[in-house]
């Protein structure tokens, strides 16, 4: 009966004392949880560029009659890089955030080159203007500076993510 009152009030040891033998968990878990959080938001942000990229090809090739097949290869790499991003962000798979990183840069130069390859960029460099310029073709130097600047914080992103998940070496 003694040993039944015990139990009903607090056992010993657990008044707060206890607390420096109680296991921490690791700063490096929370910053990946932290960076795979971010890394979602990025993944996300590149998507809806990628889809405004689709939307804006479809409608320059409805009013020139031709596809930019430049462009559809690019925003393909893109959309895949996407996909690999976020199968290796759920899983915790370095490598595959290493080739979405790749994979992801390479879309952005290749976006960089279809615009360059545009006749915007031939037209501001001629006349030093963007008034000749169609609607869609600022939209989409616009969305590719966007693109830019969200690869670079994908790349960070990425980096520190990968490190803080990589296995740490005793030395």
């Amino acid at each position: 009966m003694a040993q039944r009152r015990a139990a009903a009030g607090r056992p010993s040891g657990t008044d707060g004392s206890d607390f420096s033998y109680r296991m921490v968990v690791d700063p490096r878990y929370t910053k990946v949880a932290e960076g795979k959080s971010r890394l979602r938001i990025l993944i996300a942000a590149q998507g809806v560029s990628l889809v405004l990229a689709s939307l804006l090809v479809f409608l320059a090739a409805s009013q020139e009659r031709s596809f930019d097949n430049f462009a559809i290869i690019t925003i393909s790499i893109g959309f895949i890089s996407l996909l690999i991003g976020e199968i290796g962000q759920r899983r915790s798979h370095v490598n595959l955030l290493r080739l979405y990183v790749s994979a992801s840069s390479i879309a952005t130069a290749l976006s960089v080159a279809c615009i360059i390859r545009s006749n915007l960029f031939f037209e501001v460099i001629q006349h030093q203007s963007i008034a000749g310029a169609k609607t869609y073709e600022l939209v989409e130097a616009a969305r590719i500076l966007f693109g830019i600047l969200l690869q670079v914080f994908v790349i960070i992103t990425t980096i520190s993510l990968v490190h803080n998940m990589s296995p740490k070496r005793a030395s």
